[in-house]
């Protein structure tokens, strides 16, 4: 996965309350095999109605979503994030996040910042009046920003979950911390043994 320090962008309002990952992602979506084309899924149902948020031109290209509280609820379909990203998001910001959502997110290099509701309501009046307002979401110094409207908080992020996102650590990348280790171990093991090599 690609390093997160900094995102800056625009947001996208949603202002719906614990929006589960069924609503995220619909189960029809779920019977493809790789990780890409979710995003043409991303509340696929709600974006049936014309009025939804993410088909008003105005929010095109943005990539920080504001949701309700209690976000990612459901199901623990890795899925909601694949769909989340695939879409262009690089951050959520709520007041509240599912346990296995919030996991999934930090492990795949999706920034869920859980920011007070004053804050939220804030972003969402001021994203309503201007589309183009600038978010920053800032992974080292753990807060978010939104410079014009004065808007300055603080939100939780476990030291694990941070030196991930910083460092571009997925699992995978995380093994591989100790290539030379499993390396050296491999070169020394009985021949008898199963090997991953080919």
């Amino acid at each position: 996965m690609e390093k997160v320090s900094v995102i800056t962008g625009r947001g996208v309002p949603l202002v719906r309350s614990d929006v589960d990952t069924d609503q995220i992602i619909p189960s029809d979506w779920l019977k493809r095999v790789e990780r890409t084309g979710f995003g043409a899924g991303l509340f696929s149902e709600w974006r049936e109605n014309s009025d939804f948020v993410l088909n008003q031109e105005r929010y095109k290209g943005a990539n920080v979503l504001v949701a309700g509280p209690n976000f990612g609820t459901g199901s623990s379909r890795e899925h909601a994030v694949w769909a989340l990203m695939d879409y262009g998001f690089e951050a959520v910001l709520s007041t509240r996040f599912a346990d296995i959502f919030r996991n999934n997110s930090g492990k795949m290099g999706l920034v869920v910042a859980a920011i007070p509701e004053a804050a939220i309501h804030r972003l969402w009046e001021a994203i309503e009046e201007d589309p183009n307002l600038e978010i920053v979401v800032d992974v080292e110094r753990k807060r978010v920003a939104a410079p014009g409207i004065d808007l300055d908080v603080a939100f939780d992020l476990d030291d694990f979950t941070q030196y991930r996102l910083l460092n571009g650590l997925d699992d995978i990348g995380l093994s591989l911390r100790h290539a030379d280790a499993i390396d050296t171990y491999e070169s020394t093991r009985p021949t008898w043994l199963p090997s991953a090599r080919v």
